[in-house]
C-alpha cells in the first residue's frame, strides 16, 4: 500500500504522540557519588527539603565528601556516610539544620536521608542510603533525594558488625562526590 505525503505526515504525528518522551535528567539536582565500585547516580528533591539539599550540593561542591567513608552500614537497612572524622560524630562546618519532614514522600530502597542525633534539628552533613523500605524513618528523618542508578554499587559497600551497630572496621568510601553540572563542565574544559 502507497501512502500519500498527508498520510505518512498523520501516520508520524500520531506515532509521535503516542510515544512517551523521556524526560531530559534535572543535572542541576543530580549528584554522581563514586565508589571503588562505581557510580551511584543520585537525584536530589529539593522539592522536599530545600534547605538541605541546598547544603548538601554546597559541601558536594566545595569537595567535602571526597574521601569521606561509609562509617556505619547495616545490612538490608542503610549505609551512612558524611563525617569527617568516620566516627559517626561529626559534621562539617556549615550550621546545622531543621527537620525538613514530609508526608509527600517515604523511605523505600535508594532514597537518601539526612543523618541526625536525638534532636530532628542536628542534620548537618551525614546522610544515609537505604538498602529497604523503611516506613518506621517516613516523618522522622529528612528526605533528600533518590537513587536513580547504581543501586548495585550501594549493595557493594562493605557492611558493618551487628554486634557494632553497623560500625565498620576498615570501611568503604566516597572516591569522589560531584554535582552533575561540575562534572559536565569539567569534560567540557
Amino acid at each position: 500500500m502507497r501512502m500519500n505525503r498527508r498520510s505518512l505526515f498523520a501516520a508520524l504525528l500520531f506515532a509521535l504522540s503516542a510515544t512517551p518522551l523521556a524526560a531530559a535528567p534535572d543535572l542541576k539536582n543530580t549528584v554522581y557519588l563514586d565508589t571503588k565500585d562505581g557510580r551511584v547516580t543520585i537525584l536530589l528533591r529539593p522539592d522536599l527539603a530545600p534547605q538541605a539539599v541546598a547544603q548538601i550540593k554546597t559541601l558536594t561542591s566545595q569537595g567535602f565528601y571526597n574521601g569521606i567513608v561509609f562509617h556505619r552500614v547495616i545490612a538490608g537497612f542503610m549505609a551512612q556516610t558524611g563525617d569527617p572524622t568516620g566516627t559517626g560524630s561529626g559534621g562539617s562546618k556549615l550550621p546545622d539544620l531543621p527537620a525538613e519532614f514530609t508526608h509527600k514522600a517515604h523511605f523505600v530502597r535508594g532514597t537518601l536521608g539526612m543523618a541526625r542525633t536525638s534532636n530532628p534539628n542536628s542534620a548537618n552533613s551525614q546522610f544515609f542510603i537505604c538498602y529497604a523500605p523503611a516506613p518506621n524513618l517516613d516523618g522522622q528523618y529528612t528526605i533528600i533525594g533518590q537513587v536513580t542508578s547504581g543501586m548495585d554499587v550501594v549493595d557493594k559497600i562493605k557492611k558493618g558488625s551487628q554486634a557494632e551497630n553497623g560500625i565498620v572496621s576498615h570501611p568503604d568510601k566516597i572516591i569522589k562526590m560531584q554535582l552533575a553540572t561540575d562534572a559536565q563542565a569539567s569534560k567540557a574544559r
